[in-house]
Parts: structure tokens; sequence; C-alpha cells
């Protein structure tokens, strides 16, 4: 009975977790769609300045990342396709499992590394601070003020990183392609756009919004949950990260399932 207890409390935390993190995401939501049209303006410049740290600011870790695991895909595709004199699909094996799969979810990992550790520290900070006090006080809604432009900025610059790491993860798979392979560059590239689909792109697309909305909701809510001491915010870091990845790894099984059912009818 003990057990089931503890497995009964966990099962609730957990989904009370979630619903927090749905409410967060909605307000959010709210404040950056429908609250500057009615009279709560929406701050841009900071909006702007997160997007340039999110998405510019990790072009140079994900480009090398997305490079190196499509190679990985072409070596370990081809070493199963070898056997069967498929070589050649080694191009389909990899532009599929990057669009569909491996482009958004390495994306968001890269981001949760990046920016939901820096979301939960600095708001953490503000909190130990009693910043967030002070911008309740002045009647000023922290959601609007600190999560909205973060949020904004993840669901713009998630897909727009996805993308670059599709073609990244491609280009690497060229690499091999191209040495091992038999193909020319413009061959290679010719039968990766013959294997793929819009729907294999737009699924991604899909994923990574949801990504970028779950990463910012975990980060922002480990930051106002904070308490107090700088060993708080550490925690709050460490927990942003950890929940993060386990959420759009759910998150990621969710949407892949119903996609794979909508495809099947």
């Amino acid at each position: 009975m003990e057990l089931t207890a503890q497995i009964g409390r966990g099962v609730l935390d957990g989904l009370a977790y979630v619903g927090a993190l749905t409410r967060l995401s909605l307000q959010a939501a709210y404040y950056a769609f429908i609250g500057p049209f009615r009279g709560r303006p929406l701050r841009v410049e900071r909006a702007f300045s997160q997007a340039m740290e999110v998405g510019v600011r990790a072009l140079p870790v994900l480009s090398v990342i997305t490079f190196f695991i499509g190679l990985i895909l072409a070596l370990q595709g081809a070493y199963e396709l070898r056997k069967f004199g498929a070589i050649h699909f080694v191009a389909d094996a990899v532009a599929i499992s990057m669009t569909r799969e491996l482009g958004p979810l390495i994306t968001a990992i890269v981001v949760i590394g990046r920016s939901g550790s820096a979301f939960a520290a600095e708001i953490g900070t503000m909190k130990v601070n009693e910043e967030i006090d002070a911008l309740e006080t002045m009647a000023i809604s922290p959601v609007q003020f600190l999560v909205t432009p973060k949020f904004l900025a993840m669901i713009l610059m998630l897909p727009c990183l996805t993308i670059w790491a599709n073609f990244m993860g491609i280009l690497g798979g060229s690499l091999f392609g191209v040495a091992q392979a038999d193909f020319s560059f413009l061959g290679y590239i010719n039968a990766t756009v013959d294997a793929l689909f819009l729907r294999d792109i737009i699924t991604g697309l899909i994923k990574s919004v949801m990504f970028g909305m779950t990463i910012t909701a975990v980060g922002c809510s480990e930051g106002l949950n904070t308490g107090v001491g700088a060993e708080s915010v550490g925690k709050s870091t460490t927990a942003a990260v950890v929940i993060s990845i386990f959420l759009v790894v759910v998150v990621d099984l969710v949407f892949t399932s119903l996609f794979f059912f909508a495809g099947k009818g």
C-alpha cells in the first residue's frame, strides 16, 4: 500500500506540474497574441534580443553537432544498407531521419542547454533578489514582462533552427555519400529532394514549436519557483534542464504517435 500511495502521489504531482506549465504557456500566449490588442504592450525589443540569443548565437554549436549527426547517420545507415546492396538509399535514410526526428530533437536539446537553463538562472536570480516581488508591487505581471518575450522568441526561432539543423545534417550525410557511396554532390541533393515529402518537414516543424513552448514553460516556471539563496538558483537551473529534456522526449513521443496514426488512417 505504501508503494501504491507513493506512485499515486507522484502521478498527481506530475499532473499538477504539467497543468502549471500549461497555464503558464497559455498566459504567455495571451500576452503575446491577444494582450497587445487590449492595452498590454508587447516588449518587442526584448523579444528580438531573446531571439538573437536563442537563435543566432546557437548556430555555430548547432551547425557542428548536426553536421556530425548527419555524417554518423550516413555511416551507420550505409553499414546495414551495404549488406543488401542498397547503399544508394543512404541519402533517403539521412534526410528522413533528420527532418522527421533528429533535426527537431537535437535542436531542442542544444537550446535546452543554452537557453532553457539561462531562463531558469535569470528569473531565479531575480526571484532571490526580490525583483519579481518588485514587479508585482508595481502592478507589472512577471509573466508579461519576463516570460512572454522568451516564449515568443522560442516559438519563432526553434523552427528556424530546426530547418538549419536539417540542412546541416543532410550536408554531413552528403560528405559520406560523395566520398564512399559514388554520389556526386548534386546527385546526393537530388536524391534527398526525391526522398522527402512536405509532410516530413512539416511534422518536424510542428514538433519544434511544441518543443519551444515546453522549454520556455519549464525554464521560466523553475525560475519563478526558485527558493531562497544561490543554491536554490543552481537547483532550479539543474531541474530546468533535466525536466525539459524529459518532457521534450515525451512530447516527441506523443506527436510522433499522433502523426503515425493520422498517416495510417
